[in-house]
């Protein structure tokens, strides 16, 4: 009889490592599938055209949506100066008043020209993630929201915005609490770390929009269990290293990938390690360096277009060399580190004719 009841035993063990080992495999290969069809909840397509805009403003980054039922998003609103790109964007789109503006954090590159965009537009709310910064464009974008009484919003995931006909936006990060310096890889800083993540969704299209957002972010996303999965990423951090994890590609399964950077930049943007990664993946690239604004265009259904403002003369596939290398954090290259890039040294043929009188 002992010796049937440890058999017995044994039995019940192997059935519960067994069933441990099937629960594992469903959760790892068949959750994300679930998450994504149970929880999205969406509201059907209207079958109208939803367009997303990544404007071209150098190192910097600016994404125009202009949704189904004519309303708007601004997703961060470049480098100083942007402000008139910007506004010219929205008069060639007609777009009269920006019904939210997505902030995705404090750095000159993505809201330099956010408060050109306040004074000069009708900007109905503010999406911000709060994370104090002292810098005087961060003040000028506080400023101008305070003079011209627009709505400001704390960012917080879970947090959804209806932007009519079926389309959604969804904050996916900072997820709390925010990162802080003593919590940062080699590499990061706070402001990145604690970008403002969204998801938009319109039936079956989808776009993760990620700022700044770095590796630890996009790890802390990953295991607060957010649905990262969609069609187009927008590339965090302008294709930098500290950014686009693998954990994030294979978890994203993304379709295609724009990178918003500058031709002249000097931070190594986008850089070789995520351009491999990406290729590696599979995924169709995208680059305003080499294309220009590049443009989206669906109606909620499977299918989607994307267009370029130009052709690529250069390998696609090639990534940029940073004039200084900031793998620690002492060497950290922020937006600004550097200046505005070197013009163009004249060739001795472009100089005689200068002094010719350009003849």
């Amino acid at each position: 009889m002992a010796q049937t009841r440890r058999g017995c035993g044994c039995a019940f063990a192997v059935l519960v490592a067994v069933g441990i080992l099937l629960a594992l495999v469903v959760w790892k290969f068949f959750w994300p599938w679930v998450e994504e069809r149970w929880t999205k909840r969406l509201p059907p397509p209207s079958g109208n055209a939803l367009q997303v805009h990544v404007l071209n403003v150098g190192q910097g980054d600016a994404v125009l949506v202009i949704a189904p039922s004519g309303k708007t998003v601004l997703v961060d609103a470049g480098t100083p100066g942007s402000g008139k790109k910007i506004l010219d964007a929205m008069r060639r789109y007609g777009v009269g008043e920006i019904d939210l503006m997505v902030a995705t954090h404090a750095h000159a590159d993505h809201i330099g020209g956010a408060d050109e965009v306040i004074r000069a537009a009708t900007v109905k709310n503010v999406l911000d993630s709060k994370v104090p910064n002292t810098t005087k464009n961060y003040q000028d974008f506080l400023l101008a929201i305070e003079e011209k009484g627009v709505t400001y919003i704390g960012a917080e995931p879970g947090r959804t915005f209806d932007l009519g006909d079926g389309a959604i936006l969804s904050v996916l990060a900072p997820v709390p609490p925010f990162f802080t310096k003593d919590q940062l890889r080699s590499g990061g800083n706070e402001p990145n770390a604690n970008s403002v993540v969204t998801r938009l969704d319109y039936g079956e299209f989808s776009m993760i929009l990620t700022g700044d957002a770095e590796a630890q972010t996009e790890l802390r996303l990953i295991n607060n269990g957010a649905n990262l999965t969609a069609d187009v990423l927008k590339v965090g951090h302008h294709g930098s290293k500290y950014a686009t994890s693998d954990e994030l590609i294979r978890r994203g399964k993304f379709k295609a990938a724009i990178i918003s950077a500058s031709v002249d930049n000097r931070y190594g943007h986008p850089s070789q390690e995520v351009l491999d990664r990406l290729r590696a993946a599979g995924i169709q690239l995208y680059r305003t360096d080499l294309q220009g604004e590049i443009s989206i265009t669906t109606r909620g259904d499977d299918a989607y277009e994307i267009k370029t403002a130009r052709q690529a003369t250069e390998d696609m596939w090639a990534g940029r060399a940073a004039q200084r290398d900031d793998s620690s954090r002492s060497g950290f290259v922020a937006y600004g580190d550097f200046g505005p890039a070197p013009k163009p040294k004249k060739s001795p043929e472009q100089r005689s004719r200068g002094a010719s009188g350009g003849r």
